[in-house]
């Protein structure tokens, strides 16, 4: 599984990647992130989640630079033990919640993403 974002003609990074970039810029390339370490740019810990997902959760936006471009994006971490600036690295997992919770039906979901893990 790769964590895939997409670079533009103009040299920016998005995640997840989008048919346009910033002016209309085409998607020349992937990256994938799953390959590279961020840091901890803020975190926050909730308490009350929806159904299926850990209690308590613990989710980062975490930031990338990539050859001189940086990309921001928002996960779970696999610990609440995190502090701003760390270095965490993007882990897969089969489930980022439960699939039997919720109001969808389970085989109309993708359970499997990545967490970032502290290193």
């Amino acid at each position: 599984m790769t964590m895939e974002a997409t670079r533009y003609e103009d040299g920016s990074i998005s995640y997840p990647g989008h048919p346009r970039g910033p002016g209309g810029a085409e998607p020349v390339d992937t990256i994938d992130l799953s390959e590279y370490t961020a840091e901890v740019v803020t975190w926050t810990t909730s308490t009350a989640t929806p159904p299926g997902v850990r209690e308590p959760n613990t989710l980062a936006i975490v930031e990338f630079e990539i050859d001189g471009e940086s990309v921001r994006t928002i996960g779970q971490l696999t610990t609440g033990d995190v502090e701003t600036g760390d270095a965490v690295e993007p882990v897969s997992v089969d489930e980022l919640r439960e699939p039997g919770e919720g109001i969808r039906e389970p085989e109309s979901q993708n359970w499997d993403g990545y967490r970032f893990n502290p290193i």
